[in-house]
């Protein structure tokens, strides 16, 4: 069966369409709920990292060096020409 997905912004349009589908013969359905929380920054897909990893190693790598990540970027994350 086909389907199409409608986006609304006023919640009259969902009555809307909830009285044309019993006369069009119509149904709803739940949108699917995502597991993880998806983004999108600046159009770079972006998904959260996993909180159940155990970090405290490199806390011991970088505590005190007084890093700065502006300078980091510069330093490390340069291009080869």
């Amino acid at each position: 069966m086909p389907e199409i997905t409608i986006k609304y912004h006023d919640s009259k349009t969902l009555k809307v369409l909830k009285t044309l589908s019993e006369y069009l013969n119509f149904t709803f359905s739940p949108t699917p709920k995502k597991k993880d929380k998806e983004f999108f920054i600046n159009g770079v897909h972006a998904i959260p990292g996993d909180s159940s990893i155990d970090i405290s190693e490199m806390q011991k790598i970088f505590t005190g060096r007084n890093i700065d990540a502006k300078k980091l970027r510069q330093k490390a994350w340069q291009r080869s020409r």
